[in-house]
């Protein structure tokens, strides 16, 4: 969890988070391929990425989470949902929310092949 960035950037904000991931290895996969993410794999079970902004890992465990039962929702930017959406749907993630429309946007909810759920956002409307 090195990184180069001032102290005083860092202070207070979110510096890492971690998801539990039935498949590190296809969890590495869809987000390579979706999202353009670099991983490190520190073995079988761990696998750490950046996103260029961001960094993280996923551990080898049954994932405890869904949104609708109060577990904390990752959303991730994107200009244009469309692309996103069939990049999602192309490497194996289910559309658990499809596209819908809010005050400043749209998004939809997926959850990846490790079992994990996350959003897509754009402040474009839905097409």
């Amino acid at each position: 969890m090195s990184d180069a960035r001032p102290v005083a950037v860092r202070e207070r904000r979110l510096d890492y988070v971690e998801f539990a991931s039935r498949d590190p290895a296809a969890s590495r996969r869809f987000f390579e391929q979706v999202f353009g993410w670099s991983f490190v794999d520190y073995g079988p079970d761990y696998t750490a990425f950046d996103d260029g902004r961001f960094q993280g890992g996923f551990f080898r465990a049954e994932p405890q989470t869904a949104s609708a039962g109060g577990a904390p929702l990752l959303v991730i930017y994107a200009d244009d949902l469309q692309p996103m959406l069939n990049a999602v749907l192309a490497q194996g993630g289910q559309i658990i929310k499809p596209v819908f429309a809010f005050p400043g946007g749209s998004r939809f909810q997926f959850v990846e092949p490790g079992g994990n759920e996350l959003a897509v956002w754009s402040e474009r409307d839905a097409a």
